[in-house]
C-alpha cells in the first residue's frame, strides 16, 4: 500500500499462541513461508511456538514442514526455504492458560542465538491464534511473567471476533488497556491486508475521472456481498454460538463499507485513515427497534448442492443445537447520513452454502435525468455499474451503453474491464501483508478500537432484536443465492441483487 514504510524490521521474537491450531495451519505459516521465499525476514527474527500437544522441537519442525508441504500445493514448494523457516523455530509446550509455560517462554527467550554483532531483541510480538475467549487470560499471564511491554512496547495481535456485542466489546477492551496501551494492540481484520480492499482506495483517490461522481448527486445504490460455498467446516462449538451477523458483516463487511464511503485521509498514516472509517461508521444511521425488520433479514441453508455435489442443511450439522436459529445468511440495509451519502442506500448480504464463492463491491449509477430516447426503440436503458471484484476476479469492470450495429437506435451494455494484477504477477495472500506490518509496527490495515466500537453499535440494534425474536428463521436451499425474501429490502422495485 502506498506510504508504507519498507525498511528493515528490527530483530525481534515472534510468539505463537495456539501454534497447532487451524488459524496456523491455514495461514499463518503459509504466510511466513511466502515472506521467507520473498526475503522479507530478517535474519534476527525468531520464532516460538505454543502448543498443547507434548512434542519435542524436532518434533514441532517435522510437523512444520508437513504442514507446509500439504498448504502449499497450489504454490512451488521450495524445502530449502521452508528448512530456513523451520531453523527460527523454538517450541515450548503446554496449556497457555499455566503459568508455567511462561516461564519456559522467558527461558527460550533468553536462549543465545548466533545474532550479527550488536544485535538484540527490541521487541516481541505475541500472537494469539486462540479462541477469543482465553485472550484475557492469556494477556494477564504475559504481564504477570513481565512480558507486557514497558519501555519495548512488546505488541499483542488479536484476531476477530473482538467481543460480542457492544458491551463485553468495551469490557474487553478496560481489561486489555490494563496491560497493553492502545499503540501495542494489534486488532487484526484479514480482509484489509487483501490487496483489492487496499486498491479501492487507489481506485478512489488517484483517479480524478472517480472522486467527483462518488457521491449521492451520481449514485442509486451501493451493493456489498460476500457470498461463501463452504458450511461451517466442523466449527459448529463456535459458530452456533457466534452466527454470520457477528462473524461476517460486523468486521469484514463494515470494514469494506467504511473503505467504499470515506473520505479522502490527509496522509496514509494509520490515525488518518482510521479517522476516516470512524467517522462512516459514526454517520451510519441508527436502526431504530420497530425497524429492524425493515432495515435486516437472516436466514438459515438447508439440504441442497454444491457443484453438483449433495450437503445436508444447517440443522443436519454435526454438533449444531436442536432447533437452532443461528443465521447463516445475513442481508442488511444502512444508510450514511453524511453531505456525501445522503438517501444512498448500502445493501450488504452474505452468507454460507451458496451459488458460488464471489466477494464484490457493486455501484449502481442513477438513470439520466433527460430521456432522450424515449420515441426510439429503447424502452428502457439498464443503469450503468461499476462493479470492484475481490474474488474470483481481481478486477475492477465498468458497464456502459454502446449502440448496436443497424439501422434501429438499440444499445447494448459494453464492460470496460481492468485487472489488478498483470499477467505473471504473483497473487500475494492478505496474511503475508498483515504479519509484515506487525513486525514492522505499522498499523494501518489494523482496527482502532472506536472502529471496533462504532461497529458494534451498527450491528447491535439487530442483535438485540433477533435474541428476543429467535422462534422462526427463513431457509434457503444450499446452492443457491440465498432466500427471496431478502429482495424485500430494496427500496424501489428495480433494484434487485447482482448474482455475477
Amino acid at each position: 500500500m502506498p506510504g508504507k514504510q519498507t525498511s528493515t524490521p528490527s530483530p525481534c521474537y515472534f510468539v505463537i499462541f495456539g501454534a497447532t491450531g487451524n488459524l496456523a495451519a491455514e495461514k499463518l505459516f503459509p504466510a511466513l513461508y511466502a515472506l521467507e521465499d520473498a526475503g522479507r525476514l530478517a535474519v534476527t527474527l525468531r520464532f516460538v511456538a505454543i502448543g498443547r500437544r507434548q512434542w519435542t522441537l524436532d518434533d514441532w519442525r517435522a510437523y512444520l514442514l508437513h504442514t507446509l508441504q500439504d498448504k502449499m500445493k497450489k504454490h512451488v514448494f521450495d524445502e530449502s526455504i521452508a528448512n530456513t523457516l523451520l531453523q527460527r523455530f523454538d517450541y515450548v509446550s503446554g496449556d497457555y492458560g499455566d503459568a508455567a509455560v511462561y516461564k519456559t517462554l522467558i527461558d527460550t527467550l533468553a536462549q543465545p542465538h548466533d545474532f550479527p554483532a550488536g544485535a538484540s531483541c527490541e521487541n516481541i510480538v505475541f500472537y494469539l491464534a486462540i479462541p477469543p475467549t482465553d485472550y484475557l487470560a492469556v494477556a494477564t499471564h504475559l504481564h504477570k511473567a513481565g512480558l507486557s511491554g514497558g519501555v519495548l512496547k512488546h505488541r499483542i495481535v488479536i484476531e476477530k471476533p473482538f467481543g460480542e456485542d457492544l458491551d463485553s466489546a468495551r469490557m474487553l477492551n478496560v481489561r486489555l488497556h490494563e496491560i497493553f496501551e492502545e499503540e501495542q494492540i494489534f486488532r487484526i481484520d484479514h480482509y484489509l491486508g487483501k490487496e483489492t480492499v487496499q486498491n479501492l482506495l487507489v481506485f478512489r483517490f488517484a483517479n480524478t475521472l472517480i472522486e467527483p461522481i462518488w457521491n449521492r448527486n451520481y449514485i442509486d445504490h451501493v451493493q456489498i456481498t460476500v457470498a461463501e460455498q463452504y458450511g461451517i467446516e466442523n466449527r459448529a462449538g463456535y459458530f452456533d454460538n457466534t452466527g454470520t451477523l457477528r462473524d461476517m458483516l460486523q468486521n469484514h463487511m463494515l470494514q469494506l463499507l467504511t473503505a467504499m464511503a470515506m473520505e479522502p485521509p490527509a496522509t496514509l498514516d494509520a490515525d488518518a485513515l482510521q479517522d476516516e472509517k470512524v467517522k462512516v461508521l459514526r454517520s451510519i444511521r441508527p436502526i431504530a427497534r420497530q425497524s429492524v425488520h425493515a432495515m435486516s433479514f437472516r436466514a438459515q441453508y438447508s439440504a441442497g448442492q454444491i457443484d453438483g455435489t449433495p450437503v445436508p442443511g444447517y440443522q443436519d450439522e454435526a454438533d449444531v443445537a436442536e432447533h437452532s436459529t443461528t443465521e447463516t445468511y445475513v442481508a442488511a440495509k444502512f444508510y450514511v447520513d453524511n453531505w456525501r451519502w445522503k438517501g444512498v442506500p448500502f445493501y450488504m448480504r452474505t452468507g454460507k452454502r451458496m451459488a458460488q464463492k464471489m466477494s464484490s463491491i457493486a455501484i449502481r449509477f442513477k438513470q439520466p435525468p433527460q430521456q432522450l430516447f424515449r420515441e426510439t426503440a429503447l424502452e428502457w436503458i439498464e443503469p450503468n455499474w461499476i462493479v470492484l471484484s475481490l474474488y474470483p476476479e481481481e478486477c475492477m469492470r465498468m458497464e456502459i451503453h454502446a449502440k448496436q450495429p443497424g439501422l434501429e437506435m438499440i444499445t447494448r451494455t459494453a464492460e470496460l474491464q481492468a485487472p489488478y494484477r498483470q499477467p505473471g504477477e504473483k497473487s500475494l495472500e492478505a496474511y503475508e501483508t498483515l504479519l509484515l506490518d506487525v513486525i514492522q509496527g505499522d498499523r494501518s490495515l489494523f482496527i482502532r478500537f472506536d472502529e471496533v466500537e462504532w461497529a458494534w453499535r451498527v450491528v447491535d440494534p439487530i442483535l438485540r432484536h433477533w435474541a428476543t425474536t429467535n422462534e422462526f428463521i427463513h431457509t434457503y436451499p444450499a446452492g443457491s443465492w440465498g432466500p427471496e425474501e431478502s429482495n424485500r429490502l430494496f427500496d424501489s422495485e428495480d433494484q434487485q441483487w447482482r448474482n455475477n
